[in-house]
């Protein structure tokens, strides 16, 4: 029996939180390169406050704890996304791939552009694991991680190649990222990626509706599930000509409203683009 309390808030809570704080952080990251550093402090200050609510949290099981645990993980995650977007924490490599590299070359060059942003939020998730391992509480450790797989998953289909590469999110200033796409194409490892990640949110479907009617268990559930079903349609966005500014518009500048980008053979066009929170 579908729960108000244990089912539709937590999914509103999640699609709410999803569209708006993806919103803030386009907004913030593509402002002037002179306000990065207030953007830094300020995002600094929230993931450390995600870190505390998370750690705090993870000794309760109370729907409070659950909803906070479930808060501090975005919050350390759009601290990280943050320090991505800005250029602040990204990799060695900050140019365009040299267009005659092809396999392991090119991957190399590939992971050097984002390899210090990956670290970190490995870095982050191990702490987070120790933080409530054995608590009674992991959702927030467990946002982290499915953020973490499903935001790997979607940079490497990105990297091997995907129907739609007009991401128009991307700060100016990252536009070198674009010459790492692979060629627009559909592949099996696009829909299985969207497929697999659809199948973790049956799963913490089916753990939501047998959960006892609005029990903590049953609200984390559903907050999982709702996180892999926007991680599962942002994959399927990746196959079908959809753009960011469609959903984001309001949050970016006149400058975004502009060209979707060809992908062919490492080709980069001006313009503008990267997928949700």
């Amino acid at each position: 029996m579908v729960s108000w309390s244990g089912h539709i808030v937590p999914l509103a809570v999640t699609l709410l939180i999803w569209f708006f704080a993806t919103g803030l952080i386009a907004w913030a990251d593509n402002r002037d390169r002179a306000t990065f550093t207030t953007s830094l402090i300020v995002a600094g200050g929230v993931g450390i406050a995600g870190l505390i609510a998370i750690f705090v949290s993870s000794q309760s099981t109370s729907a409070f704890s659950i909803y906070l645990a479930f808060a501090g993980a975005l919050m350390v995650w759009g601290w990280h996304e943050v320090g991505f977007l800005t250029g602040a924490v990204a990799g060695p490599r900050r140019e365009p791939c040299d267009p005659e590299l092809r396999g392991l070359d090119r991957f190399t060059q590939a992971s050097a552009t984002v390899i210090y942003h990956e670290i970190a939020l490995a870095l982050t998730a191990l702490t987070l694991i120790s933080l409530s391992w054995n608590a009674p509480n992991q959702i927030g450790a467990t946002v982290f991680v499915l953020l973490f797989i499903m935001r790997l998953s979607t940079k490497l289909n990105m990297y091997v190649g995907v129907p739609n590469t007009s991401l128009e999110i991307l700060p100016p200033h990252l536009a070198y990222l674009k010459s790492y796409f692979g060629r627009n194409r559909m592949t099996a490892m696009l829909a299985f990626s969207a497929i697999a990640i659809a199948a973790i949110a049956a799963w913490f479907a089916s753990l939501a509706i047998a959960a006892p009617t609005g029990s903590a268990a049953m609200i984390g559930a559903s907050l999982l599930f709702a996180l892999c079903l926007l991680g599962a349609i942002e994959h399927v966005f990746l196959a079908l000509p959809f753009r960011d500014g469609v959903l984001w518009g309001w949050a970016l500048p006149n400058r975004a409203r502009s060209t979707p980008i060809s992908n062919d053979h490492n080709t980069i066009k001006t313009g503008n683009s990267a997928h949700g929170l």
